[in-house]
């Protein structure tokens, strides 16, 4: 496990009016990642980026709008954009939930997002803020995943029922690292997993 500092990623060439909102944000994730929310402070990532202190207040009011800011462009990527993407037009349901299965093997980008995930759980557990965007993201999240199985056929309760199960193990497999298997074993799981949620063809919708 990392143990240094966040190291600078900044050009030196980079000035106050270069640096963006987003390359705060950015530094801020990664030490947040590496180190805990504890040491997400402005005076780091000023020293971080290169920059002085003041550079910061040009974009943020306070470490507070900051981290308003981290969490709110968390939401954005790993919830908002990435569902826009899964649903890509008029995809198939099926197709759909099969896409949310593979999203922890999707190499680096998934390990990247993990890791992320993990880090703003963690400051959840600490931070009334953190844990609504947490609990946001979850239902978010959840109410696509029912909403692929409702379009299959399934009742309210039981698409539900199903979205958590799938969920559950996205999780797992995303955070679990001794729950790896080599790449064939995998998609055989995965199969699984789908035949036993999903099942062969889409049942009669019950009441």
């Amino acid at each position: 496990m990392p143990t240094s500092k966040a190291k600078s990623r900044t050009d030196p060439a980079v000035t106050k009016g270069q640096l963006t909102p987003e390359r705060w944000i950015e530094a801020a994730i990664e030490v947040l990642v590496v180190e805990g929310i504890d040491h997400v402070r402005v005076d780091t990532l000023a020293a971080d980026l290169g920059v002085t202190r003041g550079s910061f207040y040009w974009h943020f009011r306070d470490r507070d709008d900051l981290l308003r800011r981290v969490l709110q462009a968390w939401r954005a990527q790993a919830t908002v954009d990435l569902t826009a993407r899964l649903e890509g037009g008029e995809r198939d349901p099926r197709e759909q939930i099969r896409d949310v299965l593979t999203l922890p093997f999707r190499g680096r980008s998934a390990a990247r997002a993990a890791r992320i995930e993990l880090a703003i759980r963690a400051w959840a557990r600490r931070d009334d803020t953190a844990r609504f965007a947490v609990d946001e993201a979850d239902a978010a999240r959840l109410a696509y995943i029912a909403q692929l199985f409702s379009a299959l056929g399934f009742a309210l309760s039981e698409a539900r029922t199903r979205a958590a199960l799938v969920y559950g193990f996205i999780v797992a497999e995303s955070v679990c690292a001794s729950l790896r298997l080599p790449p064939a074993q995998q998609q055989a799981r995965n199969e699984l997993v789908e035949k036993l949620l999903v099942g062969g063809d889409p049942p009669l919708r019950r009441g």
